[in-house]
């Protein structure tokens, strides 16, 4: 879905658009993957008075009506993208932090030999694998 589908979106819920709601949109779509923290901060840039409780529950929302989705690609918070992205899995340098997309093909065979010997439906979306980079010595 796009943003700009967001006033018809909250309508059809019974819910306003308020300018916090489309600023924190506005932001995952300009971010591409943030945290609430990072979110806040570009807000704060344009709209000073916004909190960091209202940064969550706006993503909340957000996430329950399907305009964004979270993966978590470090111990601390969740890191927020659009839900209009192709879904893709995420490598995560443990040195220097660079998260990689992948396409998921690469893991459609363990998504594949999960659904047939256990049952399990992998959300690809979700899924992010921790490791070293090419750059910071990684496979070579």
């Amino acid at each position: 879905m796009s943003e700009t589908s967001l006033p018809e979106i909250l309508r059809a819920r019974g819910l306003r658009l308020t300018a916090q709601r489309q600023l924190v949109l506005e932001a995952v779509h300009e971010l591409g993957h943030a945290t609430p923290e990072q979110l806040h901060h570009a807000v704060r840039e344009v709209a000073a008075g916004v909190n960091i409780t209202t940064i969550y529950r706006t993503l909340e929302l957000l996430e329950d009506l399907g305009l964004v989705t979270h993966t978590h690609l470090s111990h601390g918070s969740p890191t927020y993208h659009p839900v209009g992205e192709d879904q893709h899995a995420h490598l995560v340098c443990r040195d220097c932090g660079a998260v990689i997309e992948i396409e998921p093909e690469v893991l459609a065979p363990l998504a594949k030999d999960l659904a047939t010997s256990r049952g399990f439906r992998l959300d690809i979306g979700h899924v992010a694998l921790f490791g070293t980079c090419q750059d910071c010595g990684g496979a070579k």
